[in-house]
């Protein structure tokens, strides 16, 4: 970690040292020119870090900004655009919450959300309805945390749906169609071969939630007729398994096919994507029109009003 202060005296010191002595040209060029540059340089850089935070991109015209693919690529090569992510909770079409944020995936916006529906009506709703861009472990333990009945969909839900229909298991060997015996807190491979617990790790999302893994090996994978379609592993079969998530998946799948969950899903296309589709296509509101987040949040809160009156009223 070096910092414009530290250069600085660095480069005073070669100026020091070379003092009376003969140099040759380009040398004392080359200290000219880190003089004049590097610190400056340096200072800019810690000023771009510190507006940047935890992000990957921010815009010159707005630092609050994040660049991120839009929808509408009229381009289409996949361009990226400063904007902002844009979260709505709504009941019956009514706009009951919003919040804005600077990173483009939903999936690290619905805990700041929740957490600033709660500011503004001292509670959490009782049900929420999401779709599969929400659905992380994270999330789960939050919602789980808040005793809030979460319908809440996680990746390839609807895969799984579609293969428990169709009664073809295209893919029988993966690590999720393998027995687990928890009081023995094992696997079995599928030609019932015992899977043994080695040791657990630990990794972070990128929004530092800490995920735990538990590490399972095959004792003797030589000789098997089912290698080849089991696993490309040199060495025998190792799987690892986040049993918090699975139970957390079993809670939501349970919810979601549930008569209550099924009524949730089919009504959630039909109450918040109307909001944004009225926004878009009827109001013609396709980017903002100020700039800085505190701004866009009025300029939010205006939009949501308007459309809350016009709902009123019609």
């Amino acid at each position: 970690n070096v910092n414009a202060e530290q250069v600085e005296q660095t480069i005073e010191k070669i100026n020091t040292a070379l003092k009376g002595k003969q140099v040759d040209k380009k040398i004392k060029q080359k200290l000219n020119y880190a003089k004049r540059n590097w610190p400056k340089n340096l200072e800019k850089y810690e000023r771009q870090e510190k507006i940047l935070g935890e992000r990957n991109s921010y815009s010159k015209t707005d630092p609050d900004a994040t660049f991120m693919r839009m929808k509408e690529d009229h381009m289409n090569n996949g361009q990226l655009k400063a904007g902002y992510n844009l979260q709505i909770s709504t009941q019956d079409q009514y706009i009951v919450h919003y919040s804005l944020h600077d990173n483009p995936t939903d999936t690290k916006t619905l805990i700041p959300h929740m957490d600033g529906f709660k500011k503004s009506y001292d509670t959490l709703p009782g049900t929420i309805t999401a779709d599969a861009g929400y659905g992380s472990e994270e999330n789960y333990m939050y919602l789980e945390t808040e005793n809030v009945d979460a319908f809440v969909k996680y990746n390839y839900f609807h895969k799984e749906q579609q293969a428990h229909k169709s009664r073809v298991d295209k893919q029988p060997f993966q690590q999720d169609k393998l027995f687990y015996n928890p009081q023995q807190d094992c696997y079995y491979c599928p030609m019932g071969q015992k899977m043994e617990f080695q040791h657990t790790i630990q990794r972070k999302t990128q929004s530092g939630y800490e995920q735990t893994y538990s590490i399972y090996q095959a004792q003797n994978c030589k000789g098997c007729p089912l290698r080849s379609v089991c696993h490309q592993s040199k060495n025998n079969r190792k799987i690892q398994v986040n049993h918090n998530l699975n139970r957390l998946k079993q809670k939501a799948r349970e919810n979601l096919l549930s008569e209550q969950g099924i009524e949730h899903r089919k009504k959630r296309p039909c109450d918040v994507e109307p909001v944004f589709g009225n926004l878009k296509q009827n109001k013609n509101v396709k980017r903002f029109m100020l700039r800085g987040i505190e701004k866009v949040e009025i300029e939010t809160a205006l939009l949501a009003i308007s459309m809350n009156l016009k709902k009123m009223t019609a």
